[in-house]
């Protein structure tokens, strides 16, 4: 049933998919929580010792790491979306029902990293579902080994 969820209501929802994910690949996982107002990064403007938010909901943010590699870690924000890490490579604003697919790709070796002459620079390209992809910019200096063995 969890594999088969399209939409993902919830960071707990988004965190049991990736626990799923984790044991379809082997991996290692270890999961951080952080509920209320006063625990997630995103509530700055809430005020001191404020744990609900004006609706009375609990923000829930969880951080997610995978052993393995690639090193990926995955930041789920209660606004419906993520920050994946992928060997040191931030891809932000990842929406929070692409997380799973986004996973699965990297893990299935689907992702790879496109060079360019001019400008000279890299992108780590994602392949998603719906013929969709998430492109990140990389530096020149600093391709890992494993994003180094992904160039085409």
């Amino acid at each position: 049933m969890i594999e088969s969820m399209k939409h993902l209501p919830t960071t707990e929802a988004a965190v049991a998919v990736l626990r799923a994910v984790a044991v379809e690949y082997g991996r290692e996982i270890e999961v951080g929580h952080d509920i209320g107002a006063d625990r997630t990064s995103r509530r700055s403007a809430a005020g001191v010792g404020v744990t609900v938010d004006p609706d009375g909901s609990l923000p829930h943010e969880a951080c997610v790491e995978f052993g393995g590699v690639p090193r990926v870690s995955v930041r789920l924000y209660p606004d419906d979306d993520a920050l994946i890490t992928v060997e040191g490579v931030e891809c932000p604003d990842v929406d929070r029902d692409d997380v799973p697919a986004f996973v699965r790709s990297l893990f299935d070796d689907r992702a790879f990293v496109k060079g360019r002459r001019f400008p000279p620079g890299y992108f780590l390209i994602v392949p998603l579902p719906q013929d969709r992809t998430h492109r990140e910019y990389l530096p020149m200096v600093g391709l890992g080994p494993w994003l180094s063995s992904r160039v085409r």
